[in-house]
């Protein structure tokens, strides 16, 4: 199907190029048609840098099978084979290009976005593409600049998730039995979480395994604490010693403990970077600007250096690559281990490593003690102000210039951080959605009112209007 400029023009939607990946509402700004476009860019891309084929993988929502096979057409016009590995969490998709040894593959998925959502996350050539690299494959639509092959790319289905479930078995090792809860929350992480866990040797009480696209029980959001009531419920009413989320693509980790208490991604960080750093002592080790201030004190504590960084799980890839870092992580729950692993986000393969650790303690009350010992202060959740479309980043820009808090370190490498004696507040572009995301930490509940007062402060004066959260 031909399709002209000023047709291209509407039926890609500048609004799903985002930071990260493409992300859409199915059939209004991710259509089909949108997603075979962006698979002959994504090829004629893979054609140019010698590439010779794509894995290509989905997650279980109710739209991905149909825009796995409008983005197979596409990348094959330009020469370029594909293999589909079918539907499998998103990680998978990253195990297979190293599998493969293509370096190079594309996850349809939504992540943690509602059911009528559904997106792209990509991969070429060992790096994964983000910002310019993918409002690119826009412009490349636009203007034309599209190879297509005198002879179409092959396309071949093949079962990795053997293979991925045996890897991750046969790298972690438990010093023990463990009884886990695990929770998919319908998501994709589905197909190969109780196996994995018990391929461990662990006992698993499973919830909500079943890969369903209405995701009918719960969001599959760890990071929001609603949607962990059920594995709460299960770590009271069972024998499991620890409880474990996932996303819907299976790419990010939430944990609990059997008291209840939801152990944070920055928390769950800390409790990786004295095992990481043990065998690759003064490391870097990256996480990005959510993170708390006491992360960065545990890894030189530890004999690592700290290196904070851009949120955004491409944006991290690159920085552990370029750093050699063994491990990193981000707030929203993606955990990078490259010592061991293939230096991805896969919150089954953390999770996994997770029980590594606990499993050298005694019993559940041990691991309850270490987990609630971990660092942590006075600190709220994720915050953000709703604003119209592109807002967010000019709104940023005038609060920079203007942020100029007594006694505080400005970071601005992703938004604006500023880092007191006594606690941090940041202010930040979402790289998906119009909002400006905020966090807050302090010591106490004064510092962090005084620190809140600093942002308001300038907030109100570039937007008076603004709705604050806090």
């Amino acid at each position: 199907m031909n399709i002209s400029i000023s047709g291209a023009e509407q039926l890609l939607s500048p609004h799903i190029f985002k930071a990260n990946d493409i992300r859409g509402i199915v059939d209004e700004t991710l259509t089909e048609d949108a997603v075979r476009q962006i698979g002959h860019a994504l090829g004629t891309l893979a054609y140019e840098a010698g590439v010779a084929t794509l894995v290509l993988g989905r997650d279980g929502r109710l739209s991905g099978e149909r825009l796995l096979r409008a983005l197979s057409a596409g990348v094959v016009l330009a020469g370029v084979d594909v293999i589909d590995i079918g539907m499998v969490p998103t990680p998978t998709v990253y195990f297979a290009t190293q599998y493969f040894e293509t370096g190079s593959g594309v996850a349809v998925t939504g992540s943690h976005n509602p059911p009528q959502y559904n997106g792209l996350k990509m991969m070429l050539a060992g790096a994964t593409l983000n910002s310019g690299e993918i409002t690119d494959l826009r412009e490349r639509i636009l203007s034309g600049r599209l190879h297509t092959a005198a002879v179409a790319g092959d396309i071949r289905a093949e079962n990795i998730l053997p293979a991925y479930i045996d890897a991750i078995a046969h790298d972690v090792q438990l010093a023990r039995p463990m009884t886990v809860a695990i929770d998919c929350g319908n998501g994709v992480g589905g197909v190969a979480a109780v196996e994995v866990f018990r391929r461990l040797g662990c006992t698993v009480v499973d919830l909500f395994c079943d890969v369903d696209g209405n995701f009918p029980n719960h969001h599959p959001d760890p990071a929001d604490e609603k949607n962990l009531v059920d594995l709460q419920k299960a770590l009271r009413d069972t024998d499991a010693e620890i409880g474990l989320a996932f996303d819907g693509d299976a790419d990010r980790l939430g944990v609990v403990t059997k008291t209840g208490n939801i152990i944070y991604p920055d928390r769950q960080i800390m409790l990786f970077v004295e095992d990481v750093l043990a065998d690759q002592p003064g490391a870097p080790i990256v996480f990005d600007v959510k993170c708390s201030a006491h992360l960065a004190i545990l890894i030189e504590r530890h004999g690592g250096v700290p290196v904070m960084w851009k949120t955004g799980h491409s944006f991290m890839k690159v920085k552990i690559k370029e750093t050699g870092a063994p491990f990193g992580g981000e707030m929203s729950g993606h955990l990078f281990f490259n010592d061991r692993w293939g230096g991805f986000d896969d919150g089954l393969y953390s999770g996994a490593r997770l029980l590594e650790v606990l499993s050298k303690l005694a019993d559940v009350h041990a691991i309850t003690d270490k987990l609630n010992q971990l660092p942590q202060a006075v600190s709220t959740p994720e915050l953000h102000i709703p604003v119209a479309e592109g807002e967010n980043r000019q709104l940023i820009e005038q609060f920079e210039r203007r942020a100029n808090f007594n006694g505080a370190t400005i970071n601005t490498i992703d938004g604006v951080r500023a880092d007191y004696a006594d606690g941090f507040g940041l202010a930040r572009a979402s790289n998906t959605t119009p909002v400006i995301v905020l966090r807050f930490e302090a010591d106490d509940e004064v510092a962090l009112m005084r620190i809140q007062n600093d942002f308001r402060g300038v907030f109100l004066a570039i937007k008076p209007d603004a709705k604050l959260p806090f």
